[in-house]
């Protein structure tokens, strides 16, 4: 006794292949280009490998935002640094330690004639990154926002 699907009645298709079903029987009559796509519950698409990358780091290592607005006249830190963390850590008193020395950067910064909110949401990026990746071991995605008060 035969047990299992007759290979007569097998095609073995990849991501592209045509394949035509009619009056009950099957071929393959051909081939179009494609690429993967991504179904994640919310939408279906292309998926780009930064896009798949920023999603592995946000599940993998969290998410890290820090907020600060600057006078660069007088070249002092007016608010902040305020941080928020998701996917990251138990509370955001975990950054206490980092603040102070978020503030010291930019104003050191400030003092040295940097006033490009660019270059000091870099210096931002590169001040809590080091200081996570210290104490934590964690590279989480760190989006700084620095803005001129």
């Amino acid at each position: 006794m035969k047990s299992g699907v007759d290979p007569d009645h097998v095609i073995v298709a990849e991501d592209g292949t045509v394949v035509d079903l009619v009056d009950g029987s099957i071929a393959v009559v051909g081939r179009v280009p494609c690429g993967l796509v991504f179904v994640d519950g919310s939408s279906v698409g292309d998926l780009s490998e930064g896009m798949l990358k920023d999603r592995r780091i946000l599940s993998e290592e969290g998410f890290v935002s820090v907020f600060v607005a600057v006078d660069v006249v007088d070249g002092k830190v007016v608010a902040g640094p305020e941080v928020q963390a998701r996917g990251f850590a138990e509370g955001a008193h975990v950054f206490d330690d980092v603040i102070p020395k978020v503030s010291a950067r930019i104003e050191q910064a400030l003092a040295d004639g940097v006033t490009d909110t660019y270059q000091l949401q870099q210096l931002v990026r590169r001040t809590v990154g080091k200081w996570v990746n210290e104490q934590h071991r964690r590279r989480p995605m760190i989006v700084p926002v620095v803005v001129e008060a």
